[in-house]
């Protein structure tokens, strides 16, 4: 890898991992996770859904509505309430780190849905060595807390749930631009979380 490519990779790091520490700020400081997970996605669709719109993003999208609304609760609504709530529980860190066993997750579904994509050889010994880091990283970071374990089951559930996700992308909204789901998604989460945020608002 050049130079560049180094400083890109590090650079992405620090914005996808970043999150994850402002979000352990915010419940910590006495934040709501349905007020943390609604101002997010609210935030994302103010901004992304009039680019959308200008682009022509949005066309094409009423035939695939089944695959939108999956898609919006399993990449947006549920895995940002349980992200939220789990890091009450566990430090931002171990939720980065839990959240980036996705690809596991993905390889693990799709030898459910897919014959063709069943690991074999080193691919199996790569999918087992991968489950057994997370485990341990449980066994050692948790060491039995039930409150971290709950926090870092409700991680895991959520990390599922983004592995779900990409496969409905793969499967049913492949032939749009992307831009267009993933704005309608996050329009259809900031409804559909707005009655959590409001029953339960920050203090003050």
């Amino acid at each position: 890898m050049s130079a560049r490519a180094w400083l890109l990779f590090g650079a992405v790091s620090v914005v996808w991992g970043v999150p994850y520490f402002f979000i352990k700020v915010a419940v910590d400081a006495g934040v709501p996770p349905g007020f943390v997970a609604w101002s997010r996605v609210a935030l994302g669709a103010l901004l992304l859904l009039p680019a959308a719109w200008r682009r022509g993003a949005l066309r094409g999208l009423g035939g695939h509505w089944p695959a939108v609304l999956a898609y919006a609760a399993c990449e947006v609504a549920l895995p940002f309430v349980l992200i939220a709530t789990g890091e009450q529980h566990v430090a931002s860190s171990l939720a980065a780190i839990l959240i980036s066993s996705m690809p596991l997750m993905v390889a693990l579904i799709s030898t459910r849905l897919s014959a063709a994509d069943r690991p074999a050889g080193l691919r199996l010994v790569g999918l087992f060595l991968g489950f057994g880091g997370v485990v341990a990283l449980l066994g050692i970071d948790v060491a039995g807390r039930p409150g971290e374990l709950f926090g870092a089951v409700l991680i895991l559930v959520a990390t599922l749930c983004y592995a779900t996700a990409s496969i409905i992308v793969d499967r049913g909204l492949a032939d749009l631009d992307p831009m267009g789901p993933i704005a309608a998604s996050l329009g259809l989460a900031t409804l559909v979380l707005a009655p959590v945020a409001a029953l339960a608002p920050p203090d003050g």
